[in-house]
Parts: C-alpha cells; sequence; structure tokens
C-alpha cells in the first residue's frame, strides 16, 4: 500500500513514524523532524504546516497498517539509492535520540525499518 507521492513525503512519514515509536512524540523529537525537513523540503514555505498535516494524516492510519505502507513504499521507490536510504536510517537514530532516551520500542521500530532495507537491497 503506497500512500505518498513523493520519496521526500515517504521520508516524513518514515520520521513520524519513528517520532511516535514509542507511543508519544516529544517536542525534541519533533524539533530534531523538522530540522530534517529542511534537506528534503528547501524551497517549500511552512515546514511546521507540513509537519502538523502529516502527523495529522498519519494517526488517522490504523496502526496495523504502518508495517505494510513502509515495506510498500521502500519498494515502490526502488530507485533510490542505497545509500540514500541509509542515510535515513541514520537520521532516525538522530530522532530517537532527541529526547535525551531510547525506549525499547523505538530501537525495535529502527530495527525493523533496517531489516525493511537490508531485505529490499539483496
Amino acid at each position: 500500500m503506497v500512500i505518498h507521492k513523493t520519496f521526500s513525503d515517504f521520508v516524513l512519514y518514515l520520521y513520524i513514524h519513528i517520532a511516535y515509536a514509542d507511543g508519544k512524540l516529544h517536542a525534541d523529537e519533533e524539533r530534531v523532524v523538522l530540522e530534517k525537513m529542511n534537506r528534503h523540503f528547501p524551497i517549500e514555505g511552512d515546514h511546521k504546516a507540513r509537519y502538523d498535516e502529516r502527523v495529522k494524516e498519519y494517526n488517522e492510519i490504523k496502526k496495523s497498517l504502518h508495517h505494510e505502507i513502509i515495506r510498500a513504499s521502500f519498494q515502490h521507490f526502488d530507485h533510490i539509492k542505497f545509500s540514500q536510504r541509509y542515510k535515513i536510517y541514520a537520521d532516525m537514530y538522530d530522532i530517537i535520540h532527541a529526547d535525551g532516551k531510547v525506549e525499547e520500542s523505538e530501537t525495535r521500530a529502527v530495527n525493523e525499518l533496517k531489516e525493511i532495507i537490508d531485505l529490499l537491497n539483496k
């Protein structure tokens, strides 16, 4: 199930997904996501408005569908270089470390994403 038109929108979805991995969105995690949006949406205007809209959309999706969306989207955006995918993976570590503590659920979510990235590159 692919729901994003651009890879940048999918990346923002991943960032939000990892920020919510522990069940809550910490203000420092939000700050890091907004900073990273500068790289993915450099010429677009209000990142906070775009972020808030995507968070709302994310929360409207059944939790059981997120894994399917992520896997299908990585397959859909198969033209994205492996190095770029791993940069996004590294960004997710910045996000989960932003609030000063890493919960087990966040580690599990990052590891699941790494497995998907690894499987798609075999």
